[in-house]
This record gives C-alpha cells, sequence and structure tokens, in this order.
C-alpha cells in the first residue's frame, strides 16, 4: 500500500522500519532513521581516526581538517565557558560532530535528514539541559538558585523576574531543539517543493526554479554549519552557568 506521503514534500521525513524486531513486548525495529544514525556515526569515526591513524608534524590535508576542527571546537569551549568546562570537551566535540555530519548528510538526495525530527534535537537538547542542570547543583548546591534571581533589581519586581528567568530557563530545551529542527525541516521541505517545478516547467520555464534549488543548495549547507555551531555555542553558554552564576 502506498504512502499517504509519497507524492508530499514532506515524505521526505516520513520514518519506517527497515528491519521489524520486538522483544519482550517491546518494538526494537530499526528504522530509517535509527540506521543513519549508526552511518552518522561510522562516518565521524573514519573522518577522525582516517586523519589522526597516521599523524605527523607536518599535516597533510585530512590531519589539517581533524585538527582544525578540534581546535575550533576547544577555542569556543574555553571562550563560552571557561577552563573549568575542558573537561566536557569530548561531549561538546561529539555533539558539535553528529550535528554537522547529520545536517551535510541530508543535503544527500537520497539519504535521511535526522535531525529534522523533533524528537531527536529534543532528545540532545534534553539531555543537555539535564547534565547541565544536575552539574550546576552540584557545584553550587542551592546557590545555583542564584541563577534566577537578577542582582541590582527593585524589590517589587523581583517576583516577576524571578519567575519570568526560571520560564526562560526551563524553555532552553525547547528553543534549542526547535531551533534546529525547524531550520532543517523548513529548508528541505522549500528546496522541494522548488525543484518539483523544474521539470513540469519544462525547458523554457524550468531553468528559473533549476537555478533557484542550486542557490538554495548552497545557502542550505551554510545553514547546516552554522546551526551545528549555534547548537554547540548555546551547550557552551549554559555549561558556563553552570560553573558561574553571574547573576
Amino acid at each position: 500500500m502506498a504512502s499517504p506521503l509519497e507524492h508530499s514534500p514532506l515524505a521526505q521525513f516520513e520514518v519506517y522500519q527497515i528491519i521489524p524486531l520486538e522483544f519482550a513486548g517491546v518494538d526494537w525495529s530499526i528504522t530509517n532513521s535509527g540506521l543513519w544514525m549508526l552511518v552518522i556515526v561510522a562516518l565521524i569515526w573514519l573522518f577522525v581516526s582516517g586523519g589522526m591513524s597516521r599523524a605527523h608534524i607536518v599535516p597533510g590535508r585530512w590531519q589539517s581538517m581533524v585538527e582544525m576542527v578540534y581546535e575550533f571546537i576547544s577555542n569556543m569551549l574555553h571562550e563560552a565557558a571557561g577552563p573549568e568546562a575542558r573537561r566536557f570537551f569530548p561531549f561538546i566535540f561529539s555533539l558539535f560532530m553528529f550535528i554537522l555530519f547529520a545536517n551535510l548528510l541530508g543535503m544527500v538526495p537520497g539519504t535521511f535528514t535526522v535531525t529534522s525530527h523533533i524528537i531527536v534535537t529534543f532528545g540532545l537538547a534534553g539531555f543537555v539541559f539535564l547534565g547541565v542542570t544536575v552539574l550546576g547543583v552540584v557545584n553550587h548546591g542551592f546557590g545555583f538558585l542564584r541563577l534566577f534571581v537578577p542582582s541590582g533589581v527593585p524589590i517589587a519586581l523581583l517576583p516577576l523576574l524571578v519567575v519570568i528567568e526560571l520560564i526562560s530557563y526551563l524553555t532552553r530545551p525547547i528553543s534549542l531543539s526547535v531551533r534546529l529542527f525547524a531550520n532543517m525541516m523548513a529548508g528541505h521541505t522549500m528546496m522541494k517543493v522548488i525543484a518539483g517545478f523544474v521539470v513540469p516547467l519544462g525547458l523554457i520555464g524550468g531553468w528559473a526554479p533549476l537555478l533557484f534549488v542550486v542557490a538554495l543548495t548552497g545557502l542550505e549547507m551554510l545553514i547546516a554549519v552554522l546551526q551545528a555551531y549555534v547548537f554547540a555555542m548555546l551547550s557552551c553558554i549554559y555549561l558556563n552557568d553552570a560553573y558561574h552564576i553571574e547573576h
């Protein structure tokens, strides 16, 4: 039976089973989304291990790319969260690389963009949020609550501002996840819709949407990299809150 999304621009986001598995009443089926996540992890491993397997003092192109990403994430973490957060470098590095590879791989025809699903992006954002909150409580105890108390505020306005700060803090995983999910889904949908006009318009009118798709593809590549950077940078800023309460 054909899928109701078969001819829809949203068909590219459909999750379906590849290998049905069920054990103890729990569905363990492997889906296209899960499969592409494994592919992403494998590609990251090949990229990093391949570039550093034969490291030289004078790096080659592959090694230079790996070292460039390493230094970029290291500097970003140091500047945004401080030297205390250095031990979280492996996590931030893995987070950035996963989102970057997922976004870029999704630009290849025939693949699947896992970051176009809110369950994936919210899972990543939720893990960051819970980890930072636990770390903040461990580092400061009840003093972590000072994060919600702005300094130099009149006492009459303090209750209102505390509520605003608390709501702002609790919505962090929502804003972090929706930003990535919405950008990936909207961009891919727009490309699919515009590309659908190329063939029906033929040789005479088809060149205009074709050129637009080419330009949009370049823009989507830039957004794919930018969204990975924004997600990692905001995670570093949240880590900074867990170490330094500035209010």
